[in-house]
């Protein structure tokens, strides 16, 4: 069997069909089992999409490269679960196009961010990072607060990530607007956006400033949703029978 591995090793052509066949198995053993979701991500309950508010602050938090410094995977090492919590599952990101894991932390993870802090805390740390933080090197995003939340062409984007496969309906699309004024309001009626999203939803003035919806809005209602869908404690019980 030596032999004729080192007869192999001679031929360079031979060598190099044979390195394709073998990385092409390899490929083959990873990637064809993504094209059945179904069977790589477990069920859970809890899971929604985000609402056009929080997709809003989604699309901020890409934009400042917030994801550059932060990750959204806690892996399920000993340390990372008593420091950040319950390991991530991989239904949690199953509605994040893109995916925001990443593999830097400057800061730390934020995969269950959400609830973690007030939201007077986010916005006093976004303002003034080192306010709250001494050793923080964060800049400042207090600009957030001045500048209103797109939210005109948020349909669109519903619209765009349901052809991806995220189970946004026609209702949510066509409401997407409304809903995300509602959600960061402290007086309207917010019942047809608990209809669409669940009854878990972050309804308030999130920045302190009733008088108009800002980015500071959005993104920190958008930090308040991280690791807040799933019942871990269900997905424990199940995980247990």
């Amino acid at each position: 069997m030596l032999n004729k591995h080192k007869h192999l090793e001679r031929n360079s052509f031979w060598l190099l069909i044979g390195i394709i066949i073998v990385v092409a198995i390899g490929g083959l053993i990873e990637i064809v089992p993504l094209f059945r979701i179904e069977t790589t991500i477990e069920k859970v309950q809890g899971m929604r999409p985000y609402t056009p508010l929080e997709l809003a602050g989604q699309n901020i938090y890409i934009r400042e490269g917030c994801n550059n410094c932060h990750s959204q995977q806690i892996r399920p090492l000993r340390d990372e679960v008593e420091l950040y919590g319950h390991y991530s599952l991989a239904a949690e990101s199953m509605y994040d196009h893109p995916f925001l894991w990443g593999s830097k932390r400057t800061g730390p993870d934020l995969a269950r961010a959400g609830g973690k802090y007030s939201d007077e805390w986010h916005v006093a740390h976004l303002k003034r990072p080192r306010d709250v933080v001494p050793e923080s090197i964060m800049p400042s995003y207090a600009f957030l607060t001045n500048k209103a939340a797109d939210l005109y062409g948020i349909d669109k984007h519903l619209k765009a990530l349901r052809i991806t496969g995220v189970p946004y309906t026609d209702a949510m699309i066509d409401n997407a607007y409304n809903d995300a004024m509602a959600q960061a309001s402290t007086s309207g009626d917010t019942t047809a956006l608990n209809s669409r999203y669940g009854k878990k939803v972050n309804v308030r003035d999130f920045d302190g400033q009733p008088e108009f919806v800002s980015e500071m809005d959005a993104l920190v209602a958008y930090l308040q949703s991280l690791g807040t869908f799933v019942d871990l404690k269900d997905y424990e019980l199940q995980e247990a029978k």
